[in-house]
């Protein structure tokens, strides 16, 4: 027997025929990968208000300034032992002024000077942890100023050995 016509029918559902299109859900709050662009766009225009220069700077902070990965900025830690930030709770960094002032002159030696980290770690010593001479010597007004100096220095002590020689000339013919 056949059953009466109902007012209500049921229709099959209807698979997608292409499975290679993906089904997308609707789901609240979800975020898409525009609005991340969007967002990362913002938080590039949203600048942190610039810091005072004796302020503590993190490592991302630090990392941005010398356009490095913070791990660069870990590595050089375990390799010049002048490097001494402060560390927090988690272990989080905070670089002092002149940590910084540091890290920037041993990034200047080694990415622009050429030096390896045994050349920076010789001048270290050499220099009891200063850089800030050595690095400032690549300028050429410093180096005009070096050799201007180191020329005085050298007539200086040229008329000196010259009355030395004439006194040791003025002995010699007392005694011979």
């Amino acid at each position: 027997m056949s059953s009466p016509p109902s007012s209500h029918t049921v229709k099959p559902v209807s698979k997608p025929q292409d499975r290679r299109e993906p089904t997308i859900q609707n789901i609240p709050n979800r975020r898409t990968l525009k609005d991340a662009a969007k967002n990362s766009v913002k938080k590039a225009a949203r600048q942190a208000p610039a810091k005072s220069a004796s302020a503590f700077r993190t490592i991302s902070e630090v990392a941005n300034d010398l356009k490095v990965q913070q791990h660069v900025l870990r590595f050089w830690e375990s390799k010049f032992t002048q490097i001494k930030p402060l560390k927090r709770g988690g272990g989080r960094r905070y670089y002092r002024p002149e940590d910084v002032e540091l890290l920037k002159n041993i990034h200047h030696l080694l990415y622009q000077e050429g030096y390896t980290i045994k050349g920076v770690q010789k001048l270290l010593q050499g220099a009891r942890g200063n850089l800030s001479a050595r690095v400032g010597e690549s300028t050429p007004e410093a180096h005009e100023e070096e050799i201007s100096s180191l020329a005085a220095t050298v007539s200086k002590n040229r008329a000196e050995l010259q009355a030395m020689l004439n006194e040791l000339k003025s002995m010699r013919e007392l005694i011979g």
